[in-house]
């Protein structure tokens, strides 16, 4: 059996523990046991951010898992976690298979020393206190999750599934996994190379009906989607509905629809093999140079680059 162990800091967020149920679902689609998972403090118990109380095995130098998981806390630099906790998890991590940091639990992993020369990612929130505290870490704040050899880091709340549904493929095969995503009612398993952030979330309009604009947009980016294909889907004018999408977003529809096209061509790229001209037909580009230029705007790396370190990253 596969032992997960969880490192319950004093404080802990509970979202992390929420990670519990793919490895319980792993179980029940794998129809054996694979998993088994208990929670591990500095005491008997560790008290959760929300006041909730959780019995926990006592974390010892002989205590043993094959993957370890640390929970974050709210305020790492406020509320900052035992030291006794990081001196513990230095001395256990190298009888495990792996480590993982859950959101802020990257703190007690850096404070252990085991992301000295490593690729790792956090909460978006506290990258920049990540990368301040800890110079030898090498931080990247906008990753949804990131496995560098043994150890790996995740952003916060819904980017901790998704460490724990890659944890499973790795273990059981990404049929395995996608079963147990879709039993958990998760649209997919994203990579780990994907934005913290979403296009929808950035532009966030205000109205109904700006948001029905910008769904009908995702819906239909291999589409033409002009100004008034758009306005036609908020049951706007053309020029009032230009003059609102402005006002809400501090965006223009065409930079905005550029926005959509450029998340889902990154999604594509990095989680396919699809040639690149199929790529830039179904996300909405003219043709693959049209794409290249955009992923150059955007990221500063052409496609090639992008699905090579996804890749990489997915390999490590």
């Amino acid at each position: 059996m596969h032992r997960v162990g969880y490192l319950l800091p004093e404080g802990f967020q509970v979202m992390g523990l929420g990670t519990q149920a793919v490895f319980e679902m792993a179980n029940l689609v794998a129809d054996r046991p694979f998993y088994g998972v208990e929670s591990y403090a500095l005491g008997s118990a560790a008290r959760a951010s929300t006041g909730l109380t959780l019995q926990a095995r006592p974390l010892t130098a002989r205590s043993r898992a094959d993957t370890w998981l640390v929970a974050g806390v709210l305020a790492p630099l406020s509320t900052p976690m035992a030291p006794a906790l990081s001196r513990l998890l230095g001395k256990i991590a190298g009888t495990a298979r792996r480590v993982a940091g859950l959101c802020t639990g990257a703190f007690v992993l850096a404070d252990a020393g085991l992301l000295d020369g490593r690729r790792a990612t956090t909460h978006w929130h506290w990258a920049e206190a990540l990368q301040r505290h800890h110079p030898r870490v090498q931080v990247e704040a906008d990753r949804i999750y990131i496995a560098d050899g043994p150890v790996w880091t995740s952003a916060g709340m819904t980017a901790e599934l998704d460490l724990a549904l890659a944890l499973v493929e790795k273990d059981l095969g990404a049929d395995l996994a996608r079963s147990v995503a879709h039993r958990l009612v998760m649209h997919q398993r994203r990579s780990g190379g994907q934005s913290q952030h979403s296009e929808m979330l950035k532009l966030a309009p205000k109205s109904d009906r700006i948001q029905q604009a910008l769904e009908h947009a995702r819906r239909n980016l291999a589409q033409p989607l002009s100004v008034e294909d758009l306005a036609e889907a908020a049951s706007l004018s053309p020029r009032q509905f230009s003059r609102v999408f402005t006002a809400e977003t501090g965006q223009s529809p065409a930079k905005a629809v550029e926005g959509l096209r450029l998340e889902a061509a990154r999604l594509m790229v990095e989680s396919s093999r699809h040639p690149l001209e199929v790529v830039a037909r179904e996300t909405g580009f003219r043709d693959r140079r049209h794409l290249r230029e955009a992923f150059l705007r955007g990221f500063g790396l052409p496609p090639q680059a992008v699905r090579r370190e996804a890749r990489d990253g997915a390999a490590a």
